[in-house]
């Protein structure tokens, strides 16, 4: 019975738009559409530093190559780590600064 008494008040326009005016309801439109506008932005600035990303570069510079040893693998390996960790600190420390801001 309350379910059905909640569908006819969600479809009734007048009922609806009264909701839209609301301040509550506004409120939640604007933080939403605030977060969804933030995720966007960090999501490009994250996939633009990906792509200007060192250890891309690198990885596909070492997968293009063929190794000639374990030993030789090793070693791109451990390159490939560093770089990547390297850059991990790079990036806590920005965000730290944005944060910060």
């Amino acid at each position: 019975m309350l379910a059905r008494m909640l569908f006819n008040l969600l479809n009734n326009l007048h009922v609806v738009e009264k909701l839209a005016e609301s301040r509550p309801i506004r409120r939640a439109a604007q933080i939403t559409a605030y977060a969804i506008t933030k995720a966007q932005i960090a999501g490009r600035d994250a996939s633009e530093r990906v792509m200007r990303s060192q250890t891309l570069r690198q990885v596909r510079d070492e997968a293009g190559r063929v190794p000639g040893d374990l030993g030789e693998m090793g070693i791109r390996l451990r390159r490939v780590k560093e770089t990547f960790v390297k850059e991990v600190k790079e990036g806590l420390k920005d965000g730290s600064r944005q944060i910060k801001k």
